[in-house]
């Protein structure tokens, strides 16, 4: 939990420029200069890797009495899915799929599994990439990619965000 509640704060820096840059429009068109032309929403969801797919659905579905989905392969990503619907965001389960995926190297590292991501809206992803890799946060990916909401995504750099992998989706 401590290490949580660490990375927590780690990214409010992270996120606390993000939203000083989304809501300075008024004060910059102010002082004559162009405002961002987007801004930061709501967080859509926190991923969280298990190394028992079946195992955690069981969890949030039968002992804590969630709305659970079905499980979904998504190869491009080389993840499986479930999610978990929450009164205000979602819990996204991910579990390898392949021999490539991102999450087996994570699990790997963590073997009881843990929290992998944190993933907030964006009104325009385009735009937010463009602004953010001016203000030298990296992406890992050269262009946003389809996620498992079918909208765009973008993951920026845990090194760039204190320690903490943040995906963006397009609203």
């Amino acid at each position: 939990m401590a290490t949580f509640v660490l990375k927590v704060a780690g990214l409010y820096r992270c996120t606390q420029y993000i939203l000083q840059r989304a809501h300075s429009t008024t004060a910059s068109l102010r002082q004559g200069i162009p405002g961002s032309l987007w801004k930061l929403g709501r967080l859509n969801h926190i991923a969280i890797a298990v190394p028992d797919m079946e195992k955690a659905t069981v969890l949030y579905r039968d002992m804590l009495n969630a709305t659970v989905s079905d499980k979904v392969p998504l190869p491009d990503h080389g993840v499986y899915t479930v999610f978990v619907e929450l009164g205000n965001t979602k819990l996204e389960l991910l579990h390898p799929l392949g021999e490539n995926s991102p999450i087996s190297g994570f699990l790997q590292k963590n073997k009881s599994g843990g929290m992998h991501h944190i993933c907030i809206e964006v009104d325009d992803i385009n735009a937010a990439i463009a602004d953010l890799k001016t203000k030298n946060i990296r992406t890992l990916s050269a262009e946003p990619r389809i996620g498992a909401h079918g909208k765009p995504v973008m993951f920026l750099h845990p090194k760039d965000c204190d320690g903490v992998l943040v995906e963006l989706e397009e609203a």
